[in-house]
This record gives structure tokens, sequence and C-alpha cells, in this order.
């Protein structure tokens, strides 16, 4: 029995077959470029997140993180983190400076990371809704940068179900208010009951809106199942989030089996983005953000071949 060809395998026999056109040509193909691109199996991105240490000591200027990604990975997109300009939502000068730089090297932001804006789901209505209130200004900022989501927390309080309800509401509400800005609200297994798999895909269930879904997190699992919970979250997939925290000399990420977190991603038919997120204390952001690079391109070739 024939064995199915590899998409690297069909790539290089169409390229084969276009080897009369010459190398200038052949260098030009849109094909190639599909291998780079579109026919990968997934990209890779880079959560600012991951150089937070470095921000904070003045080592990296938020407004350069898209064009500094670029040159130090090569990498063509981003997931932004609101804490170094949590103040500058409303910035229009700010918000598009950093989008200029970006666009100039090459970047495209794909969402924007927001914390410390209150509890989506809080039991008490009025500071529920103040919530949500306060996560619009993110939802035009994402608009502003040509973002496609914002990441939430679904924070609140109260019995399983109670949060699941709470949690359902709040998501609901900002979900009706960023459609109308063509932005999705994705949620983050962050802690809590949102560190629960089945609970978030359960508040997925309630909310039931095309707009409001997830972004299943390697890591923040805790207790739960790693593998599970990502599996779990993966159909209302729109971003996901390689976290790392420390490496072998094999290069492998010591807390998760990249090769078998990423069977899963891609088995759900996930096939976007897959940002990078270190969180690891040594070595520094950059070398243990390359060696993320490096697992999850190995990954790719990995799953690419089998």
């Amino acid at each position: 029995m024939l064995s199915k060809p590899t998409r690297r395998e069909l790539i290089q026999t169409a390229i084969t077959g276009t080897a009369t056109l010459g190398l200038g040509s052949l260098l030009a193909s849109p094909l190639l470029a599909a291998e780079h691109k579109e026919d990968l199996l997934y990209k890779i991105s880079i959560a600012e997140y991951s150089f937070h240490r470095m921000i904070a000591a003045g080592k990296l200027d938020p407004l350069d993180f898209g064009p500094f990604c670029r040159q130090e990975f090569g990498v063509d997109a981003v997931e932004y983190w609101m804490g170094p300009f949590s103040d500058k939502a409303t910035d229009k000068k700010y918000m598009g400076a950093m989008k200029q730089r970006s666009d100039d090297a090459g970047v495209k932001g794909l969402l924007i990371m927001i914390d410390g804006e209150g509890a989506l789901g809080d039991p008490d209505e009025s500071r529920r809704n103040q919530a949500v209130a306060n996560h619009h200004k993110w939802i035009e900022a994402a608009k502003e940068m040509a973002c496609h989501s914002i990441r939430v927390n679904a924070q609140s309080e109260g019995t399983r179900d109670e949060q699941m309800r709470l949690a359902a509401d709040g998501l609901r509400q900002l979900s009706e208010f960023a459609a109308s800005y063509d932005i999705n609200v994705i949620v983050e297994n962050h802690g809590g009951l949102s560190s629960d798999g089945n609970w978030v895909a359960s508040v997925m269930k309630l909310v039931d809106l095309p707009n409001c879904g997830t972004l299943p997190d390697f890591g923040n699992f805790h207790d739960y199942d790693r593998y599970r919970g990502v599996q779990e979250m993966m159909p209302w997939a729109k971003a996901v989030s390689a976290k790392s925290q420390a490496f072998d000399a094999s290069g492998n990420e010591t807390g998760t089996d990249f090769l078998r977190m990423m069977k899963i991603v891609t088995d759900a038919g996930y096939h976007g983005y897959v940002g990078i997120e270190w969180e690891g204390g040594k070595p520094d952001e950059i070398e243990g953000t390359r060696l993320t690079q490096r697992l999850l391109e190995r990954v790719r070739t990995q799953l690419d071949a089998s």
C-alpha cells in the first residue's frame, strides 16, 4: 500500500516539475512562498510577555517589540501584552506609533492580552458590567492595531455552575460589543476554574457566539491534565500559546511534550499562529524564546513527515 505523500514531498514534486523555468523564476515562485507561509502546518509568533523582564528593566521599548522580534527571530507576527502600556489604550498617537513600527518591520499584531480590567464573571452585576465596559477601550485599540482578538480572563466567584453562568454573561456582553468591530474575545486558561478545560468548554457553549473563543495555553492548568485541557479547548481556539519554562540538554521542554501537544493542536484542524510564551528564569528571555522557536520548528518537521 502506497503511503500518503507529506506536505514537503508534494512541494518538492511541484518544484521539480517547474525546474525548467530556471533558478530566477523558481526562487520567485509563489509555490516557494507558500512553503514558507500558507503551506506550513502551523506558523510561529511571539508573545510580548516573553520579554516582560527586559521591558521592566528598560532594555526593550514596547514600541519596538515588533521590530525586535523580526530582527532577533525572523517572525512576522506577535501577540501584544497590555502590561507595558496599560494606560495607553486610548492614546492613538502611542498605539499608532507601535503599529507603524511593526508594519515597517513587516510584522503584524495578532491580539492584545488584557489583564487587570475587572472580573468579567463578577457576582455583583454592577461590577461585572463595569468590567465589561473597562474592556471596551481594548476592543477599540485592537481594531486600531489591526489585531483579530483580545485575550481576556474568565474570572468569577461562587460554585462551579454559578461561575459558569456569570462568566458566560460577561463574555457574551463583551463579545456582542466586539462583534461590531470584527474583533474576537478569547479566553485563556489563566487560573481559577479557567484552568479546567471542561469548564471553559462549557462556558463557550453557553456564550455560543462565533467571535467568542479560546486561547489554549500549554501551561496554567495546575492540577488539571494539560493535554486533556488543550484538547477540550481546541474546538473554539482562535490562538494557541506555547508556554515554555525550562529545557533539557536535548532541547526539549521539560514540562510539556511539545510533539504530543502540537499533534493535539493540529489534529483539531488548527493551522494558524502558535505564540511562544517563555516564562523561565534561565536561560535569559532571548535564548529561552529561541529554544522554544527551535523546538516548535523541529516538531513541525516531525509532524509534517508523519
